[in-house]
């Protein structure tokens, strides 16, 4: 009776091993969120009011939808440096389309279709270079996302000469960018349906599990019958596609085009992902949460702007909070490996 007295855990033993098993399972994500909470609390007065909060879910639509997109490229062990200059070209060609079909009169429908459609195209074109660099030639999706950041961002700036645009019909503004239903921002609606609609895709979809396959095994994809250069290919499209959307909201908010904005987006959406537990090198990775590390970061972004903390400051936590996040999840691998044995 004293020996199995002394083989049972003592409750600081228990507690140790109930939260191992939460950061194996949860990854450090949570922890994270819980912290930031915490500090924010209890060093900000106004952090939790409705208007905060509200401030919060309606900044976080746009990390969120370029985060999912991300998400798909780094499930096939890619990634897209691009998705910041997706911004600012979507922004310039979608103003200036819409500027141009708008006559000033009532017909303000058909411009801002218009608009759209051809912000939507100049988007996903980019992902459909992207797409056939990678998927067909062969470039690294480093080296061919970075150089493509290089082209676009180079474009937007020739057409716009550094300018913003103005001139969209207030509409525009009025619906995707301020306006609201049942009391909550219209974007913030649309960034719920894209989460359900890719939440659908990439669990219950042939396309989706294929992605998953493609990151974690590309050979055995390939033995396995699967068109490995297809789903690349669309990987990239698809993340330019959802990217594209979360820039024409932006675009709406902002009520011009702008070239230069969206240079923040291919840190900040890798962060959410690597944060959210998505592994750098493929095939790992849950959707709702890289929203919630989409949601974590503009938190902690504005909790550091209440605390009147610089940007620039800012960058460098979120830097950290990146090498963090990546540290962690080696840990969480080499703890998961530890409980199979």
């Amino acid at each position: 009776m004293a020996d199995t007295a002394q083989q049972r855990p003592t409750p600081l033993e228990r507690a140790e091993y109930f939260a191992t098993l939460i950061f194996v399972r949860a990854g450090v994500l949570p922890w994270f969120l819980l912290i930031a909470i915490i500090v924010f609390a209890l060093t900000t007065d106004n952090f939790f009011s409705g208007r905060n909060l509200m401030q919060v879910a309606r900044q976080a639509t746009y990390l969120t939808m370029v985060s999912m997109g991300q998400m798909v490229v780094l499930l096939t062990a890619g990634l897209d440096l691009s998705v910041g200059v997706m911004f600012a070209l979507v922004s310039v060609i979608t103003s200036m389309a819409m500027v141009g079909a708008w006559d000033g009169g009532e017909a303000t429908t058909a411009a801002i279709l218009i608009g759209c459609l051809a912000g939507f195209g100049a988007g996903t074109g980019i992902g459909v270079v992207n797409g056939i660099g990678v998927a067909v030639f062969r470039v690294p999706p480093f080296m061919m996302t970075l150089a493509m950041s290089s082209i676009v961002f180079g474009i937007a700036l020739m057409i716009t000469g550094g300018t913003p645009i103005y001139g969209m019909p207030d509409n525009f503004a009025n619906i995707l960018g301020y306006g609201k239903g049942l009391g909550v921002p219209i974007p913030i609606w649309i960034t719920i349906g894209f989460i359900i609609l890719m939440y659908v895709f990439l669990n219950w979809t042939r396309m989706g599990r294929y992605l998953y396959a493609l990151g974690g095994n590309l050979k055995a994809s390939q033995l396995s019958g699967i068109s490995t250069r297809f789903y690349l290919f669309m990987a990239y499209v698809v993340t330019a596609g959802i990217t594209t959307i979360g820039a024409i909201m932006l675009t709406a908010r902002l009520e011009s085009g702008e070239g230069n904005i969206g240079k923040e987006y291919p840190l900040l959406s890798i962060a959410a992902c690597v944060i959210g537990g998505v592994s750098l090198f493929g095939g790992t990775g849950r959707l709702p949460n890289v929203v919630l590390g989409a949601i974590f970061i503009i938190l902690v972004q504005n909790g550091m702007n209440l605390l009147r903390i610089s940007s620039y400051m800012q960058l460098v936590v979120i830097g950290i909070l990146l090498i963090l996040a990546v540290i962690a999840d080696n840990y969480r691998q080499k703890l998961l490996l530890m409980l199979r044995d």
